[in-house]
């Protein structure tokens, strides 16, 4: 009897690991997708707080989420080695500029760590490196670029054409910090998944 329920519980655990690894292959990112079908409520948590805050800033929740899930893997008290904080781990930087434009008084960098203020400011800083590369035929490798890096290494990336309508693929091998495509290349597949799966 004991060994007989033995292999019934390798059966099962087999049959669970087949189910994530069949969930890694579509999603293709083996190692989250592990995680994100373990803890669902994790990865889910903020889902309808990111939809709140993405419309009331005109940016695609999907695209929202899909920077928070890169940038913070959804921790909120994630700290980055650059003062990075949060969800989206807002900078100090951006996050005042926020502060003042929404005339936010008395704003500490301490208050990134509540997930609706991290989202506010950085989907505000999304939103505004969108809007300022929303000349190029397909803003959004600029705008991730502008948000990793800043917006005067993504100026140097297009090659003193920021203006002009610059080939993605040129800007990108114009990028001389790997992990910063990187970024890219992550945050837009997992945007195109949940895009491909139509939902968050």
């Amino acid at each position: 009897m004991i060994r007989f329920l033995f292999k019934l519980a390798f059966c099962v655990l087999l049959a669970l690991a087949a189910g994530a690894a069949y969930l890694a292959f579509r999603s293709g990112d083996p190692v989250y997708s592990f995680y994100e079908w373990m803890s669902p409520a994790r990865f889910h948590q903020y889902d309808s707080l990111i939809r709140s805050v993405a419309n009331a800033y005109r940016v695609d929740p999907m695209l929202v989420k899909a920077v928070a899930w890169r940038e913070s893997r959804f921790d909120w008290k994630k700290h980055g080695s650059h003062g990075e904080r949060g969800l989206m781990q807002v900078s100090e930087k951006a996050a005042d500029e926020w502060a003042r434009e929404n005339k936010i008084d008395n704003f500490r960098a301490d208050q990134l760590f509540d997930p609706k203020t991290n989202l506010q400011a950085g989907t505000w800083y999304l939103r505004r490196a969108l809007e300022h590369w929303k000349h190029q035929t397909d803003p959004l490798p600029f705008a991730l670029a502008e948000y990793n890096a800043g917006a005067s290494r993504a100026q140097r990336w297009t090659g003193g054409n920021e203006v002009a309508d610059v080939p993605v693929k040129k800007f990108l091998q114009n990028i001389d910090f790997p992990r910063t495509r990187k970024y890219i290349d992550s945050i837009i597949e997992r945007y195109e998944f949940y895009q491909q799966r139509g939902r968050m």
